[in-house]
């Protein structure tokens, strides 16, 4: 079956993945949707779980865009796979190894994995990203990726499905923690890209000082022209890894706008679904 390359007068860029050419295809389960995710990735989600957001998109963006050449990626806390697709689809020569605690994400992550043709460049591993034995201590990656859960358990209500639990609050790891793994995982020269409030910036600051990194780029997130930032996203390399001029600098990007005041999407965000196969 041919897949139309066209989509509301965009031209879809990319591979075209095998699920959806195998016969029979691989098709989404009850209570499961397949969606649109990179050119003509796809990617399965639970119509009630948690579902891949902006803030996985970004990170993916950022961090590839800092990383163009990286051959090994490694995507912390990976959920359903979100962050890691979208890098793939980008890097299309890397390898990736991914690392989720939940069994029913790992599963839909898998699923995708094969749909788009990743399986043969994919090592997607179940577990506490913390524990000993899940990463190797000499498992070294050119970027790290990561969309950490933003607040602490006792700070909200946890919600209705253990998915949505486990990506907003920090049931198995912090910042803290992502910026530990980071740092211990980073090839010579390698990049972690991150997402995190800005409401909580410091938190942010102490991790990547407590685990030997230094921020050497960031941009604040607007989600609609006017209103104040909410997110930023940081990269991050060892200090050790950076000549001493570079122990004081930080460079501030300017703020990237999601929505002009109308609800329209921005035109430089446009440019970034663009480049990260998205419809503009």
């Amino acid at each position: 079956m041919e897949l139309p390359r066209f989509f509301k007068g965009w031209a879809k860029p990319g591979p075209i993945p095998p699920g959806s050419q195998i016969d029979p295809p691989i098709l989404p389960e009850a209570g499961e949707s397949l969606d649109a995710i990179s050119g003509f990735f796809r990617i399965f989600q639970y119509q009630d779980g948690h579902r891949f957001s902006t803030d996985d998109l970004l990170v993916a963006w950022y961090g590839t865009q800092a990383c163009p050449s990286a051959s090994r990626v490694l995507d912390l806390g990976s959920g359903i796979g979100s962050v890691g697709m979208v890098a793939a689809w980008r890097l299309p020569g890397a390898q990736f190894v991914t690392v989720e605690a939940q069994d029913i994400s790992v599963r839909l992550a898998r699923k995708s994995a094969e749909y788009n043709g990743l399986s043969v460049r994919y090592d997607i591993r179940q577990g506490d990203f913390r524990d000993p034995g899940v990463l190797a201590p000499e498992e070294k990656f050119d970027l790290v990726l990561g969309s950490p859960p933003y607040f602490p358990l006792e700070t909200g209500i946890l919600g209705d499905h253990p998915q949505k639990v486990a990506c907003r609050f920090e049931v198995r790891g912090s910042i803290q923690n992502y910026c530990e793994l980071a740092s211990r995982h980073l090839e010579h020269g390698g990049v972690f890209a991150t997402i995190f409030p800005l409401a909580q910036l410091e938190r942010v600051n102490q991790a990547a000082r407590d685990a030997g990194l230094l921020i050497i780029r960031s941009r604040d997130i607007l989600f609609r022209e006017g209103e104040l930032p909410l997110l930023g996203v940081f990269l991050m390399m060892k200090s050790e890894h950076l000549p001493e001029k570079f122990q004081s600098l930080h460079f501030k990007e300017p703020p990237l706008c999601i929505r002009l005041r109308n609800g329209e999407v921005h035109p430089e965000y446009s440019t970034v679904k663009l480049s990260i196969g998205f419809p503009p």
